[in-house]
């Protein structure tokens, strides 16, 4: 096992996390070398909705959306549940519109906010991750910083208590990097299915995605030298997948509960406030017959596809044959194999509470989170979309303190070792606000490179 160059900062994974982390330490000035196990950057980042939730921005001001870094810090904590903790959440919403400036500067372009889960108001911001991650890794390497794919660290080295480098494994064998600090950017553990036995039993009859990576190296790696863990109970599947194939890689599936449809099982009944997050419906939508469920909609509700936005592009589902059309509801019902009274009493007494201004049912009052206005499903044709729930990111992770410093099980920093994106834990608690996965990423990502490239300056 041979020993190679010595580097200022090794980042291990390729997402949006770690990448932002390199530009940020070559910023600094020191030198950083990024490694990603798979063969290409992207990660999760490249198979999420592409939405990133940031609050105060341009793109809210030029729709009249008044927004602020203090009222998404109440969304965050009240759709965590009270379990985030309480720094990291001050930490995102008092970085995050320096953040959204430094991208900007980069050259990202943000399209116009959507509402989205547990938001109070539209704040999911769409980007083209692909041209994202793209120029973020032109950047870092006209930089001089090094990108290594087919490059898996298994192993972190350790001197005393310090963390000093890191195995690596390639095509050609095993090699030791020595470096003045290390950033986990690894994500999480949505595709190690020992790893979701043992911390997520309930997603069992989940589907599967997330980065081809995301087998929870980085987690083992620091769990091995005693690092501390935290939201592992938490782990929740996404609603709105198309259940019927063999895997589940077309990304978020389409939310089109948030647009003005219902969700209903297989009987023909609603089973839960379609306005919730979808985490939340992702766990009831589990507890159905056959874990399986049913977006009933109207052509209102199809007129607001967008195809920039991947979970509101119905159309695109709809001409892939997953969406299922009819004139009647009766013939909707009977299409889609569902019980057919049931489902147009369910119908029936949805529209008649928003026409009554009675209340509903499961107390929805609003199509997503805080936004919008439930309208009747009267306007055909009517359609019908499978879905079921898939995990894409697992949430949770290894913790880690306002510097972006992993800190082990009682709490004490673990010098030279840094974290951000999904690998960490502390920030979602029990709950997810759309867009806040790549909004971690490219803040804590971008401040653990500038913090790493401060230790490694001190000397320390």
């Amino acid at each position: 096992m041979a020993d190679s160059n010595d580097v200022d900062v090794l980042i291990i994974g390729g997402g949006l996390a770690g990448l932002c982390a390199l530009d940020a330490v070559l910023e600094s000035g020191r030198s950083a070398r990024l490694v990603e196990k798979t063969t290409a950057l992207g990660g999760s980042t490249v198979l999420s909705s592409g939405l990133v939730a940031f609050a105060g921005t341009d793109e809210q001001r030029s729709c009249g959306i008044a927004d602020s870094s203090a009222r998404l810090r109440e969304d965050l904590a009240s759709t965590g549940l009270a379990m985030s903790d309480p720094a990291l959440l001050d930490l995102y919403c008092g970085e995050q519109l320096a953040t959204y400036r430094w991208l900007k500067d980069v050259g990202v372009v943000f399209g116009e906010p959507h509402a989205g889960s547990g938001q109070s108001v539209p704040r999911s911001h769409p980007v083209d991750t692909w041209a994202l991650v793209t120029e973020l890794a032109r950047r870092a390497r006209a930089k001089g910083g090094v990108i290594d794919l087919s490059t898996s660290a298994v192993r972190l080295l350790i001197e005393g208590e310090r963390v000093e480098g890191a195995t690596l494994r390639t095509a050609s064998g095993d090699k030791r990097v020595h470096a003045g600090a290390v950033i986990f950017a690894s994500g999480g553990f949505s595709r190690s299915e020992s790893m979701l036995r043992r911390f997520a039993p309930a997603m069992a009859h989940a589907l599967r995605a997330g980065g081809e990576g995301n087998t929870g190296d980085g987690l083992l790696m620091a769990a091995k030298i005693g690092a501390g863990l935290a939201d592992l109970p938490y782990i929740k599947g996404t609603f709105g997948i198309f259940p019927f194939r063999s895997s589940a890689e077309e990304g978020t599936g389409i939310l089109v509960v948030y647009k003005g449809a219902i969700a209903v099982n297989g009987h023909g009944e609603r089973f839960i406030n379609e306005s919730l997050p979808y985490k939340v419906l992702g766990d009831a939508c589990l507890a159905q017959p056959e874990s399986l469920a049913y977006q009933i909609f109207d052509e209102q509700a199809m007129a607001q596809s967008e195809s920039a936005v991947p979970i509101y592009d119905f159309r695109r589902r709809l001409e892939a044959g997953q969406i299922h059309q009819a004139d009647t509801l009766e013939d909707l019902a009977n299409g889609l194999g569902i019980d057919v009274e049931a489902t147009l009493a369910t119908v029936h007494a949805y529209n008649e509470a928003i026409q009554n201004g009675t209340s509903d049912a499961f107390g929805r009052t609003t199509l997503c989170g805080g936004v919008g206005t439930p309208t009747p499903i009267v306007r055909g044709p009517f359609y019908g979309f499978p879905s079921t729930t898939v995990l894409l990111a697992t949430y949770c992770g290894i913790t880690f303190d306002t510097e972006t410093r992993v800190t082990d099980v009682y709490g004490a920093v673990i010098p030279g070792l840094y974290a951000a994106g999904e690998v960490t834990g502390g920030f979602h608690g029990n709950g997810y606000v759309t867009g806040t996965s790549l909004g971690k990423s490219s803040i804590f990502g971008r401040l653990a490179g500038q913090r790493a490239a401060q230790f490694v300056a001190s000397g320390q």
